[in-house]
């Protein structure tokens, strides 16, 4: 396998963030669901998501500049081997070793392949962690549901998309990841989010905001509206004289947040004129506004 820096595009001294934002525009690229019957690009997609997976977790990113594991994770037996010598159990000519009294060899397969795993029974080590990335849409982000993704093995698996998913959030599925060996405990999946905006519907925290355009006799005189949200269509009711900009409140309207706690929806009016114009609207306030000296342009924006 290739350098996970090199696989990502990435130097060596890239921060956490920046080889988030490598894999995320690498995978948006070529996740398998974009690219059907493309094998290369599948293939490359599971070198993405290995690489991610190593250079996103701070130990094996540690260990894996310091030599101790290779691209994929594994142990290098030379390095342990390098250590142990290295802090000489008795240094015989020449700087090596010294092979006499109290030497056991086997010292050093247990410094190298860990401690407790005896080698009588075999070498057990856990399976590596594996990263995918799962686009879905904000409405089932919001509401929750189940979308079936493809494994590196070749298993197809059903994931819970938890209502109110964020975009950029990690769910874990545990011991999915590549199996262990030696009878070792599988890896886990990890799967990063990314949601697709939504036409109208737009989020901030665990609140939903929207746009709603009212008639000017609406907006004058008060009014029932149906206005949308992520769970059907509500009616809302107008105060009379409500201009652009009045912010309406829809208690517990927004994001699911758990343990049955949601945020809030806001619906932000927008008065719009008949399209297209009134004639007798238009007389009415050539006649109304004669007498007007209104200046709706006061702010210290205006000014100067």
């Amino acid at each position: 396998m290739r350098d996970p820096y090199d696989t990502l595009g990435v130097g060596r001294q890239a921060s956490a963030d920046e080889i988030k934002k490598a894999y995320r525009k690498l995978a948006k690229t070529l996740h398998p669901d974009l690219n059907p019957g493309k094998p290369e690009v599948e293939k490359r997609f599971k070198e993405v998501s290995a690489a991610y997976d190593l250079l996103s977790d701070q130990e094996k990113r540690a260990k894996y500049d310091r030599g101790e594991i290779d691209a994929q994770g594994n142990p290098r037996a030379d390095y342990g081997f390098r250590e142990a010598w290295g802090r000489g159990r008795g240094a015989g000519p020449g700087g090596g070793p010294d092979m006499g009294a109290g030497f056991d060899a086997s010292d050093i397969f247990e410094e190298v392949f860990g401690g407790g795993r005896r080698r009588r029974g075999g070498f057990r080590a856990r399976g590596a962690d594996i990263s995918y990335a799962l686009t879905i849409d904000f409405l089932d982000a919001a509401r929750g549901g189940t979308r079936r993704i493809k494994l590196a093995d070749g298993r197809t698996l059903d994931v819970n998309i938890p209502a109110g998913t964020e975009d950029g959030q990690t769910l874990r599925l545990k011991q999915q990841g590549t199996p262990g060996l030696g009878g070792g405990t599988p890896g886990d999946a990890y799967i990063e989010i990314t949601v697709t905006p939504h036409p109208f519907f737009r989020r901030e925290g665990a609140d939903i905001h929207i746009e709603a355009p009212v008639a000017l006799q609406e907006a004058l005189l008060g009014a029932a509206i149906e206005v949308p949200t992520i769970d059907g269509r509500v009616k809302v009711k107008l105060p009379k004289g409500a201009n652009t900009g009045t912010k309406l409140r829809l208690k517990g309207r927004g994001m699911p947040q758990g343990k049955g706690a949601r945020g809030d929806q806001y619906v932000t009016l927008k008065v719009v004129l008949p399209d297209p114009p009134d004639d007798a609207l238009t007389r009415f306030v050539e006649g109304w506004a004669k007498n007007r000296r209104d200046d709706p342009r006061t702010g210290p924006e205006w000014k100067g």
